[in-house]
């Protein structure tokens, strides 16, 4: 039959094995070392120190990540990864809000700075509550963020207006700056029904628009309401069960680390751009006209880069 995979074609690959020095290991940031607004505010999704030494986040085998969080947080001096995990429904038990606190938990178990955001309160986007205390929330903690991790519920087939809504209040820039821009994204969706990838692909359609890096790997959750614990039963109720979908989860969430990880030093290359390289020299040069039409002063203009005594990069010069 030949090689019908065409794995003749594979790149060779190279096979991480468990370390058992970090079988047990974990970044997270200690109550001590913590502030303890930021984590009033921000982790819900702690648990209590004995149950979340002993959970099921405490016992994964994530050496290979591990490893890679203890060589980032050596060379930043201890600047952890900041995330910023939104999710997509009000409910009181909304298994969009529980699977994202399962993935903040991952997340900080790997060393990241995690902050959850609630959607309680903020207003229905418009064009006049941009000083809005959930607005600005929002949006300081996405400038703040290196990534986001996006879980939206599937509701007529598609995102919730719970989960847009916070999107939206998200602009593609302020000012300056692009609050998403060079940003890595993890994606996960819960539905009612059976398995589904709607959400997730429009969540990944949203993190191109927002021009973020989406990681390839995602999630998706069936029949939500029978992956976790009821309140209150062991690891403190509302875990998420043992599966192959679990499996998934800690998938995304340790590829999404990896990514982040590789990419943050470059973080700033991902805002730089040939189309807005050009604009910003059209507005200089427009912006030094204007000088020299209101100074009388000579100007002599040149494109980014160009050796100062060749003519090869000269835009024109202009004179009183």
């Amino acid at each position: 039959m030949g090689d019908l995979n065409n794995t003749s074609a594979m790149r060779h690959t190279v096979q991480f094995g468990p370390d058992p020095a970090y079988s047990y290991r974990s970044f997270a940031i200690t109550e001590l070392e913590d502030d303890a607004k930021i984590r009033r505010l921000y982790r819900p999704f702690l648990s209590d120190p004995a149950v979340a030494q002993n959970d099921w986040v405490s016992k994964l085998e994530l050496s290979t990540a591990l490893k890679m969080v203890e060589q980032h947080l050596s060379d930043s001096s201890n600047d952890r990864l900041k995330v910023l995990v939104l999710y997509g429904s009000l409910r009181r038990r909304s298994y969009s809000r529980l699977l994202a606190y399962e993935a903040s938990r991952i997340l900080f178990r790997l060393g990241c700075d995690v902050r959850v955001f609630n959607p309680e309160g903020l207003p229905v986007k418009d064009d006049v509550q941009h000083d809005h205390p959930k607005v600005q929330e929002l949006r300081e903690l996405s400038k703040w963020s290196d990534g986001h991790v996006w879980v939206c519920p599937e509701q007529h087939g598609n995102l919730t207006a719970v989960f847009k809504n916070q999107i939206d209040w998200v602009p593609l820039s302020t000012g300056s700056v692009r609050p998403t821009q060079g940003r890595t994204l993890a994606i996960a969706q819960v539905s009612g029904g059976s398995q589904s990838f709607n959400t997730v692909n429009s969540l990944r359609v949203l993190g191109r628009w927002m021009r973020m890096f989406t990681i390839p790997n995602q999630s998706s959750i069936p029949k939500a309401y029978t992956q976790f614990t009821a309140d209150h039963e062991e690891e403190g109720g509302s875990r998420l069960m043992p599966s192959d979908n679990r499996n998934r989860l800690v998938d995304c969430m340790e590829e999404f680390v990896k990514y982040s990880i590789v990419m943050r030093p470059h973080f700033h290359l991902f805002g730089d751009r040939f189309s807005e390289r050009i604009e910003r020299t059209a507005k200089e040069e427009k912006k030094q006209k204007e000088n020299v039409e209101s100074n009388g002063t000579v100007v002599e203009i040149r494109a980014p880069g160009a050796d100062s005594v060749s003519d090869g990069g000269k835009l024109g010069v202009v004179a009183a």
